[in-house]
């Protein structure tokens, strides 16, 4: 009777969608189904919130639900709840007690070495200025982590060839610095020889358009979505991408997740943390492509 009084709400007052409000139903009524199995003389307006949270735990043992739907279970029976203390059915909501999963955070995407070694070391880039930045730019992505904006803000001066280190600017202006070896030193002088002879003025920032301005995001964006396009169909192809991949790269040939988590500029640990799962995952690709029993 409740949960048909609260259908009717649904559609007539808040004018839900007929697809919403049995989704609904179907919620209320499997939470009743559940909370009646461990007490027949329960009902809604008596149960607490330890029956809604041993609710959540059968959901989340069940194994193939997932923190997402749960919540939006959890969400029904909110508004159910809400809409019963409007009616003066009960005089305390359960619910303000109850906390849903954590939603369950997707992998970073990232690209094997073998692809990245391919696109630098195999692929023509073109002669002239553009297409030498083009590639400068992707090489530092991997080589160093930073972001796409930390890329865009570098200056000639951020770069000290003599202690082998780049200067970054992060978020909220924190500076770190990142070291490069020197195969990447090489490529660097390379790429700052080929940009004053293009633009002999010397520009103050290191990445700059052929016109002699500083980078913008969107362009960045263009050149290592249409540079990663010859060598992988991974539908996301940005910069962060290869912010991951050098993550990735790094804790896979066993660098200390610490000296990571600095390199990155992350504030936590557990931000730096996603990359083991995702260096697991990979492991996880290698054995059942390589064992003769995965």
């Amino acid at each position: 009777m409740l949960i048909d009084s609260f259908l009717k709400y649904l559609r007539l007052e808040r004018n839900y969608s007929d697809k919403t409000v049995v989704a609904y139903g179907v919620d209320l009524r499997k939470f009743e189904e559940f909370f009646k199995d461990l007490d027949e003389e329960l009902d809604f307006t008596t149960i607490d919130a330890d029956v809604v949270r041993q609710w959540v735990v059968s959901l989340m043992d069940e194994g193939h639900v997932k923190a997402s739907s749960v919540n939006r279970k959890l969400s029904s029976l909110r508004s159910f709840y809400r809409f019963l203390l409007r009616k003066e059915r009960i005089t305390v909501n359960p619910m303000l007690r109850v906390i849903g999963p954590k939603k369950d955070k997707p992998l970073p995407t990232f690209l094997r070495e073998t692809d990245m070694n391919r696109l630098l070391d195999e692929s023509s880039f073109g002669e002239g200025f553009e297409a030498c930045r083009d590639r400068m730019i992707l090489e530092m992505f991997y080589a160093t982590g930073m972001r796409l904006s930390e890329l865009i803000g570098l200056n000639e001066a951020d770069v000290d060839f003599s202690a082998k280190l780049i200067k970054v600017t992060g978020k909220r202006n924190k500076q770190r610095l990142i070291p490069f070896a020197d195969e990447m030193a090489v490529d660097l002088q390379e790429y700052i020889k080929v940009r004053n002879e293009a633009i002999p003025q010397g520009p103050e920032a290191f990445f700059v358009l052929k016109n002699g301005k500083r980078m913008y995001a969107g362009k960045v964006y263009e050149i290592v979505k249409r540079n990663l396009g010859r060598v992988v169909s991974l539908k996301k192809r940005s910069p962060h991408v290869l912010r991951h991949t050098f993550a990735t790269a790094m804790l896979n040939h066993e660098a200390e997740l610490g000296a990571v988590k600095e390199l990155l500029g992350h504030e936590s640990l557990a931000t730096t943390e996603i990359y083991t799962h995702t260096t697991f995952e990979e492991l996880k690709k290698v054995y059942e492509q390589a064992h003769p029993r995965a």
